[in-house]
């Protein structure tokens, strides 16, 4: 279906050309109860999404917008096992990675895919605890220390971002991640391993994603330099795969390959073997709990009324500043050292998610935006960054905050700080200054300055954010969060009417570098555009020098 032709779409222009001067200041005046009927709480969470260009109408219209378009009918398709992966005619079922075992059929092409599932995670969670037990050691006899897991994109942005938020609950394996080409990616992490200790994990589908399989060779042929035998691979290397023939020839054994699924999309499966490195970092009972969470955050998405319904808000949200206003691209902001790199996990699942500019099924050109630019850093850190583009630039870029409400270290004030900043900044961007408030505090400034430096102060205010608060960063809370803006980006897609589980631009530079690399190494004569042609040529003339 095609959104714009809806009647919640056209009402939604006309609104949004009736309210666009209405300033957020003023409603908070006007609408004491504001925040009450504006915020979602679950237990461990509260959503603020009060702090936008908004009103109980707008909310209305978006809710209306979510109905004509099907969104309730696609989104139970995609969690009955339907083929909702049309161009693969594939499922999308990471939403089963997460429910219990006890849990009712979900069937794919006919099978209950539940005990495939659990079968595949109650054999990467024992494995996980026989490391961390010292019961699985390495060729020599000594216990693994250390943990290296080979991936690129959804087999190594989500595992990654997950790991290094749960630092504090790792037990006693260190866990290193390699991803990047660039041998020097690489290299630093086998200069802090030993051999004898370390175990790798290589993760592909296909056993066959250049990048990882390039980094999983030099890790092979790294592991025999340091006098370790071919027949010790099975000691120290196992893979996440559905290749098994590929994983033999490498030297893994059959029962060291985990399962994969080819109905859960990589940046969707750090919920099933994908995240054995976060298996090993925290265990099974810390790696149960992290599954819990997101499994409420379903219950919640697929049994709530979408005016309550915390996904479908953000995305409704979403769709509001990105089609309404023209906003290009949205802010992630943890105030949260754990949550360093979420923003970079969300890039890939919002983005190769939904960066599309085709239908889902009739492969139609679209004339309405899609996925937003998403981007992102930690605070405080990033207010002396980028913030200012934020406050006082020419464009709307809608915020989330994300805020934990508790910290496990008590250092000073440290967390107190922290939070303070959070919801400050979130009120400066909603409040902004104006021109008589910059006039008044500048004070003591000298008369023939004072006007000329009040203009610059002054703040527009009017810029949306949603505060996203949890109890603290634990393996549920983190749970319900990765499955909270999976939800969101299905739900756009949905609405959009585009597919949000395949990503076929990833894979035509893949395609043009295969044919670069043997140029570059002199075994074929480049046959490109003038400026690739070029490119190849200095890099032979530096190459010979």
């Amino acid at each position: 279906m095609n959104p714009t032709l809806t009647p919640a779409w056209q009402q939604l222009a006309a609104h949004q050309a009736a309210t666009e001067s209405i300033h957020m200041r003023e409603q908070f005046a006007a609408e004491p109860d504001r925040f009450e009927r504006m915020h979602e709480r679950l237990p461990g969470m509260l959503v603020d999404f009060s702090k936008n260009r908004i009103s109980e109408e707008t909310l209305d219209l978006l809710c209306q917008l979510a109905e004509q378009t099907g969104i309730k009918e696609k989104l139970q398709a995609m969690r009955e096992g339907e083929l909702v992966n049309y161009s693969e005619q594939r499922a999308a079922l990471h939403t089963a990675l997460r429910l219990p075992a006890d849990a009712a059929p979900v069937y794919v092409r006919g099978e209950n895919v539940v005990p495939l599932l659990h079968q595949a995670l109650d054999a990467a969670l024992s494995f996980a605890e026989q490391v961390l037990s010292g019961e699985h050691k390495g060729a020599t006899g000594e216990r693994i220390t250390d943990l290296v897991h080979i991936g690129i994109g959804g087999s190594d942005l989500g595992p990654q971002m997950a790991a290094l938020a749960l630092q504090r609950f790792w037990r006693n394996v260190r866990v290193h991640f390699v991803a990047n080409a660039d041998d020097a990616a690489i290299a630093n992490v086998l200069a802090q391993v030993k051999a004898e200790t370390t175990l790798f994990s290589i993760a592909s589908k296909s056993f066959g994603t250049p990048e990882t399989l390039l980094n999983a060779h030099a890790a092979r042929n790294w592991f025999l330099q340091q006098g370790m035998k071919e027949a010790d691979i099975r000691q120290h290397f196992i893979a996440i795969s559905t290749n098994h023939q590929a994983v033999q020839a490498f030297g893994i054994a059959p029962e060291r390959t985990f399962a994969m699924f080819d109905w859960v999309g990589g940046r969707y499966s750090v919920w099933s073997a994908i995240g054995f490195p976060l298996m090993v970092a925290v265990g099974a009972e810390r790696f149960r709990e992290f599954l819990a969470g997101a499994h409420a955050m379903d219950e919640h998405f697929f049994n709530t009324p979408f005016r309550h319904n915390i996904p479908v808000l953000l995305a409704l949200l979403g769709i509001w500043y990105s089609n309404f206003y023209g906003a290009e691209s949205h802010a992630v902001i943890p105030y949260s050292h754990p949550l360093r790199r979420f923003a970079a996990h969300l890039q890939q699942l919002d983005m190769e998610s939904n960066g599309k500019h085709t239908t889902a099924i009739a492969g139609e050109e679209v004339d309405w935006q899609t996925g937003p630019i998403i981007w992102g850093e930690e605070g405080v850190n990033c207010q002396h960054a980028f913030f200012q583009l934020i406050h006082q630039g020419t464009r709307l870029i809608p915020v989330d905050f994300i805020v934990p409400m508790s910290t496990p270290y008590g250092i000073g004030r440290q967390h107190r700080f922290l939070v303070a900043n959070a919801f400050a900044q979130a009120e400066a961007l909603m409040r902004g200054k104006t021109f008589d408030e910059a006039y008044a505090s500048l004070g003591a400034t000298p008369e023939a300055e004072r006007a000329e430096l009040a203009r610059q102060n002054v703040f527009h205010g009017n810029r949306p954010s949603n505060t996203i608060l949890v109890d603290d960063i634990t393996p549920y809370t983190l749970g319900m969060l990765i499955a909270m803006y999976e939800h969101k980006v299905v739900t756009q897609g949905a609405v959009w009417d585009i597919n949000s589980f395949d990503q076929w631009g990833v894979e035509y530079g893949k395609v043009l570098a295969k044919t670069i690399e043997p140029e570059l190494a002199g075994e074929a004569q480049p046959a490109h555009d003038s400026s690739t042609n070029g490119l190849i040529a200095y890099f032979h003339e530096r190459q010979s020098r």
